[in-house]
């Protein structure tokens, strides 16, 4: 219940006083634990009435509150609304009147609802709020099943884009991309792909074929393709919602989505790239029911996560995190940011481009063609008297060294860097020119993380590995011999690939005196690490071992990975 909004839902129970602060806040901490949403942990605990929490919701965005949901609508109601428009807003007709209409929402929260449908269906929006859980059932009772599938639509189109030529003009193409079957489909693909929980959508054209892939849990997915005449219609569908010049095939481009899928507001990263047989578009999911931006939620080991917290509040210092492309960077420090996200602390941040909108952080996209680069968002920072910065990632000398200057004139910053593992970070900063003193001087600690996928809870079985696994793995077999060890066997809830989800893997360097002087040094990356491990820092492959123990990830993810 309410899952997208635990920390509206958090300040809604302490402002109603619906329970002792103490308790709530044990189980604001528990919940991100068991997964479940705070409301949810919350009735669960069978000290607060779900009709109380709702009623509070009610009271506090100003809306009806309805305890009982009905369990059927009249057809004159249900009529007023298609059932496409009700799926994807999640809302069902309650009282229909010549100039306004009631509706019954699963997520009243969003303000795409009466944006929205306001404009489409020329009346005053009412919301009501009412039991969320139970608005899928009368969502289907209502309008009945989902009446088309991808397979549906591509039978629908038929040769009907057969004879589509290259080139056609703006409005011809505007044309093409408004039409409803090329609608429907586009709308159906991204409705997949959110209820997968996919990170990104790939359109890919080739010579003689029209390819679409999910990328799910890190691994890519391939859907039935499409035929190869929907390449230039699906592909102007998209660059049309982004509002990119639909146009411009020759150079790449950027643009962005706002649109609600299923009933919650859900945000597209697109950008578009001309290739030898078409444009290639790929759509980055930022759905924020997703990514849970709590430290708590992240899976660090507890010693990382009482790290993180300290290294946040001083008052100076530089706290690195590194790791490949899509391992979980960004989130780990929107995290770490939120800690300290209050009345009292100024943060800004520097991304390439902003992912995650939070309330209260001055966020800043760079834009290069104007160039405003990170080291120019850097030195800019320095003058709007911040006491947090936050910037994407250091990627010259310039960027690095005005960090440092940020750091030592009473500053927190927080970045990123590409790099294999933590010590390795030391190194790539004085290749890039820094003086080791200055690292030394400034430098906190480094955070090195990947993401593995976690075993679905659902098919998880044990398994005795092999000799050969074990080897490769580099442990001691009397270490091992009473730990147990699993895979998914797969199954219906995690689409027959035996994993659901991802955890993260860490290692973290504390920038200790002796390690210091070992920067001061130049000393290489290896004796750096040696260092660290003598000082208990456990490194990425340890951690590994920890979650495959745990019985959360398989040996195969742990190697390929680490």
């Amino acid at each position: 219940m309410f899952e997208d909004h635990n920390d509206t839902v958090y300040e809604i129970i302490s402002s109603a006083a619906l329970l002792d602060q103490a308790q709530l806040d044990e189980l604001n901490e528990s919940h991100l634990h068991t997964g479940k949403s705070l409301a949810d942990a919350v009735v669960d605990s069978g000290v607060v009435e779900r009709a109380a929490i709702l009623s509070a919701v009610a009271d506090y965005l100003g809306y009806d509150f309805m305890e009982e949901v009905p369990s059927t609508i009249p057809e004159d109601v249900y009529s007023s609304m298609k059932a496409n428009v009700a799926r994807m807003y999640a809302v069902v007709p309650y009282e229909v009147t010549e100039t306004s209409v009631r509706l019954l929402a699963k997520d009243p929260f969003n303000p795409s609802i009466i944006d929205d449908l306001t404009f489409t269906l020329n009346k005053d929006i009412n919301i009501i709020v009412c039991n969320p859980d139970l608005i899928d059932t009368l969502l289907t009772s209502t309008y009945g099943e989902e009446d088309s599938s991808i397979d549906d639509i591509l039978g629908d189109l038929g040769d009907s884009f057969n004879d589509v030529d290259e080139d056609l003009s703006d409005s011809d193409l505007t044309d093409l991309a408004n039409q409803t079957p090329i609608i429907r489909f586009v709308n159906l693909v991204l409705q997949q792909a959110i209820k997968d929980k996919a990170s990104d959508v790939h359109f890919e054209p080739f010579e003689d074929q029209f390819r679409i892939r999910y990328r799910i849990d890190g691994a890519l997915y391939e859907m039935a393709p499409p035929p190869k005449s929907l390449a230039v219609p699906v592909t102007s569908r998209v660059k049309v919602l982004s509002n990119m010049n639909i146009s411009e095939t020759r150079i790449p481009q950027d643009g962005r989505i706002k649109m609600t899928i299923a009933g919650r507001p859900v945000d597209l990263r697109v950008s578009t790239l001309p290739t030898q047989f078409g444009e290639s578009v790929v759509l980055r999911v930022l759905d924020k029911s997703v990514v849970n931006l709590d430290l708590e939620a992240l899976s660090l080991p507890d010693d990382i996560l009482t790290t993180i917290r300290e290294l946040v509040d001083r008052p100076n210092g530089i706290f690195i995190v590194t790791g490949p492309t899509g391992s979980g960077k960004t989130t780990t420090l929107y995290s770490a940011l939120r800690e300290v996200n209050d009345i009292e602390t100024k943060i800004l941040t520097a991304e390439d481009p902003v992912e995650y909108e939070i309330d209260g952080i001055m966020q800043v996209a760079v834009n290069h063609q104007v160039g405003l680069d990170f080291s120019r968002a850097l030195r800019a920072f320095l003058r709007q008297d911040p006491d947090k910065i936050m910037v994407g990632e250091i990627r010259d000398l310039e960027t690095a060294q005005i960090a440092v200057q940020a750091s030592l004139t009473g500053h927190v910053v927080l970045s990123t860097l590409h790099t294999n593992d933590a010590p390795g970070a030391v190194t790539r900063l004085i290749d890039m020119g820094l003086e080791p003193f200055l690292i030394s001087a400034s430098l906190e600690a480094i955070l090195a993380q990947r993401l593995v996928r976690r075993i679905c809870k659902s098919c998880r079985t044990a398994y005795e590995p092999t000799q050969e696994m074990i080897d490769v793995l580099e442990v001691d077999p009397l270490e091992i011999a009473d730990k147990d060890f699993y895979f998914g066997d797969g199954c219906p809830e995690c689409s027959k690939t035996g994993y659901r989800g991802r955890i993260g893997l860490f290692e973290m360097i504390k920038v200790t005196d002796a390690i210091r002087e070992m920067i001061n040094n130049r000393a290489p990356t290896l004796a750096l690490k040696q260092k660290a491990l003598e000082q208990g820092m456990r490194s990425l492959r340890d951690d590994g071992l920890r979650a495959i123990f745990d019985g959360n990830t398989t040996i195969e993810e742990v190697l390929k990975y680490t």
